[in-house]
């Protein structure tokens, strides 16, 4: 099976499986869709789903987020993980937004990625979920399906980001980040697949008999 088989295989599972793709992280406007993509970074969705509720309860918008500090933060979103540097990453960026964006989310990926804490990846994310644009955000777990699918070769996640972009239409962008995602929870975590047990992967490479070992960004 060429590689253009196996993404037009993968699609049709994906499509087949998630007909609708929600998305995970709670959130109501654009500024809160960055937060939370922000304290996902090393942290499940559903961890970040149970903290946002008492952090926009302190403060929801850039204005407000701004006169906090990350003292104030640091102890509600804790469980995430990095928060020391999440926390002052919130604040400075919400600083950011009044001073040079009155108060808005920019609809630009160099103008996100030059916000404190937003890399492109984040960035991304923002772009897809919030705005609605052509994006393709790939973070190490769709690398590593990537890799097991026979979609990339790539050693990083730039890389493979490039290489998904040009398998697929981008119409479907959005969508299959968001597929992908879920596929890999529900069926071909890091745990529960080898690369020769799910439906993709064994679809992709039925003669795979050994584990398959991704290659870490």
């Amino acid at each position: 099976m060429l590689k253009q088989e196996r993404a037009k295989y993968a699609q049709k599972v994906l499509n087949r499986l998630y007909r609708s793709t929600p998305i995970p992280l709670d959130h109501q406007d654009h500024f809160t869709l960055l937060v939370a993509v922000l304290l996902s970074a090393q942290c499940t969705d559903s961890r970040v789903n149970q903290v946002t509720p008492a952090l926009f309860k302190l403060a929801s918008n850039p204005k407000d987020m701004a006169k906090k500090t990350a003292d104030q933060l640091y102890p509600i979103i804790k469980p995430c993980g990095l928060a020391p540097k999440k926390s002052r990453a919130i604040v400075e960026l919400s600083k950011i937004l009044v001073s040079q964006h009155h108060g808005q989310v920019p609809e630009n990926m160099e103008q996100l990625e030059a916000l404190p804490g937003v890399g492109h990846k984040t960035a991304s994310v923002v772009m897809s979920q919030g705005f609605g644009q052509p994006a393709f955000p790939v973070d190490t777990h769709i690398h590593r399906l990537a890799q097991r699918w026979g979609l990339t070769k790539g050693k990083n996640v730039k890389q493979t980001e490039i290489d998904l972009k040009k398998l697929f239409h981008k119409n479907d962008w959005n969508k299959l980040h968001l597929q992908i995602i879920f596929y890999g929870r529900e069926f071909c975590s890091a745990y529960n697949c080898d690369g020769t047990i799910c439906e993709i992967c064994t679809g992709c490479y039925p003669k795979r008999r050994t584990p398959f070992i991704a290659k870490k960004p």
